[in-house]
């Protein structure tokens, strides 16, 4: 599906769409209508509890959990072409070991917001 290969710089962030355009469109096109549109239920039901499971997890004693969850929650938003998601869950994967405790939550605010504009530009189906 859609693949995010480096962490974008802040300021190429903001100007990314939240939604790929087309891009649950060809899900579509692959599974058929229902599988995509409950595929697409779990991932928002799951990245919901993803992004409640990282406020409650503490770099210094869970960094590998919060990189693999961050490597999951990048696969997962780029196939429904989530392009902002994606790009922060990329950068929390890569920065996860250099962040502070203000710069991760800092960060999982930002995926917070990018979560929200995801849902509200979802398509309909």
């Amino acid at each position: 599906m859609f693949e995010v290969t480096a962490a974008p710089m802040p300021k190429a962030l903001d100007a990314a769409p939240a939604r790929e355009p087309g891009a649950y469109e060809a899900l579509v096109r692959e599974i058929g209508e229902d599988g995509a549109c409950e595929v697409r239920d779990v991932f928002w039901s799951e990245t919901c509890a993803r992004l409640q499971l990282f406020r409650t997890l503490s770099l210094a004693r869970h960094l590998a959990r919060i990189t693999r969850e961050a490597h999951s929650l990048k696969s997962a938003a780029g196939t429904f072409g989530y392009v902002r998601l994606a790009a922060l869950a990329l950068r929390l994967e890569q920065t996860a070991e250099t962040l502070g405790e203000a710069e991760f939550h800092g960060l999982l605010d930002l995926m917070d917001a990018a979560y929200a504009a995801a849902r509200a530009q979802e398509p309909q189906g």
